[in-house]
């Protein structure tokens, strides 16, 4: 049976904003399984994502601490429509990216990362596939921010859609 997912990272509310945008809030309360790669920077946010969500699947970021930390593992695995997932906010460097990820998640069939704030949707040679959902309210130097959403079904990642979503109101 098909499952809907939604992607995020990189959420940073309240520092980057005070919201995250109506579109992303919209997507996760849809989908059956929300996927956070870290770097929520508030337990309000973690919380409000509780409650919106079906299911969600969660890790902390390099700028979560506290009860962040003490709530959310480093690593999250799940398996979802048959689809192995790992979740992790960092990955290190761009460069080699790919198999250092595969040799760690060998595993894992995706895993979805964040902390470059930066979308990225590559298969290593190994056939994990690593997608980065950017982050709906801090884009840097992307002309937008950025969420996915994605369909798991029979062991299939597929349908992964990248939306560009607008300058959130309030953003910092």
């Amino acid at each position: 049976m098909a499952v809907s997912l939604v992607l995020t990272s990189d959420t940073h509310v309240p520092k980057r904003a005070r919201d995250l945008p109506p579109a992303l809030w919209a997507a996760i309360e849809a989908a059956d399984v929300v996927v956070h790669a870290g770097d929520w920077v508030d337990v309000a946010l973690l919380d409000e994502f509780e409650r919106r969500s079906r299911r969600l699947v969660a890790v902390y970021g390099n700028n979560d601490h506290g009860e962040l930390r003490e709530r959310l593992p480093e690593v999250a695995r799940a398996e979802i429509a048959g689809v192995r997932l790992a979740v992790i906010h960092e990955t290190g460097g761009k460069q080699g990216r790919e198999a250092r990820c595969a040799a760690r998640f060998s595993d894992a069939d995706v895993l979805v990362f964040g902390h470059s704030h930066i979308p990225w949707d590559t298969t290593a040679g190994t056939g994990l596939r690593l997608v980065n959902p950017g982050s709906p309210t801090d884009r840097r130097r992307q002309p937008h921010g950025t969420f996915v959403t994605a369909v798991a079904d029979g062991g299939t990642l597929r349908d992964v859609v990248f939306h560009a979503v607008p300058r959130v109101p309030g953003r910092r």
